[in-house]
């Protein structure tokens, strides 16, 4: 059990690529050595000299003995029964990260009732779960909340989704994100809009970047997709409609009022004449 237990403690650490454990520090490597060579050093010795050899015959006999031994035995014996103790230091940094906290964004619909969102985020807390961010969006029949969460690192996506549904949410949906979700969103759109102001041209640009999405051509999207709402449509006055994907996330109204104002935004500057005038 005991070798079983030493052998999953440094999977995790091979590499992809070539198979091998990262390098072991120095000092660790020495003990390691030292520990394993030892032992087999006093018996070689004890064996030699309790002999009747002639006195240069024993010392060959324990130098070529002994390297052998070195090499062959004590060596790879270190490196395969003190493995967890030579990689330590990457086993403990491993686990750190195995453990921290994940960052998530959720989706889900909520009844427009008393206490409905209160027993989400009740729930939530049960599982150490830190809500660092709320939007809430109009929708029908509800509302549609957005959560950017903290979680504990053992906790998988099944786990907030059931969660999310056990509150009582309905069409739960959740992804992995990063700190970026937590930037001010209207900080975020004020940046873009004045970027649109000195370069209208931009606005394909702007927008996809303001909803993390995916520029996509006409030719790319099936006529049959004007109700997938992973799909977002910006009419333009010279350009024709822009399009735009984020698969697996659907745009939400408020998000397409905020692409609509940025087109409306490019196309005034458009159309003021040359030099201000």
């Amino acid at each position: 059990m005991k070798r079983h237990l030493t052998h999953a403690a440094t999977a995790d650490l091979i590499c992809d690529s070539c198979g091998q454990l990262p390098e072991p520090g120095k000092t660790r490597v020495t003990l390691a050595n030292v520990a394993v060579m030892l032992p087999i050093e006093l018996l070689v010795h004890a064996a030699v000299v309790n002999t009747h050899l002639p006195y240069l015959a024993k010392v060959l006999v324990l130098a070529v003995t002994a390297t052998a031994l070195v090499i062959f035995v004590a060596d790879p014996a270190a490196a395969r029964l003190l493995r967890s103790f030579l990689h330590a230091p990457a086993i403990r940094r491993r686990r750190r990260l195995d453990t921290a906290a994940a960052l998530w964004r959720a989706r889900v619909l909520v009844r427009d009732e008393p206490g409905a969102l209160e027993r989400i985020t009740r729930r939530l807390a049960r599982l150490d779960i830190n809500i660092l961010s709320i939007h809430v969006h109009p929708a029908e029949l509800g509302t549609l909340d957005e959560f950017v969460l903290s979680a504990p690192g053992g906790l998988r996506e099944d786990d907030i989704l059931g969660v999310l549904h056990d509150a009582g949410g309905r069409a739960a949906s959740i992804w992995p994100t990063t700190a970026l979700a937590l930037a001010d969103g209207q900080t975020k759109a004020l940046t873009l809009a004045a970027r649109l102001t000195r370069d209208p041209s931009e606005l394909r640009h702007v927008v996809a970047e303001l909803l993390s999405a995916e520029v996509v051509q006409p030719c790319e999207v099936a006529p049959s997709s004007s109700t997938d709402r992973t799909i977002l449509k910006i009419p333009t006055a010279w350009h024709g409609p822009l399009l735009f994907r984020r698969t697996g996330e659907p745009f939400t109204l408020a998000e397409s009022a905020r692409a609509h104002r940025l087109a409306e935004i490019a196309e005034s500057v458009e159309r003021q004449p040359v030099g201000g005038g």
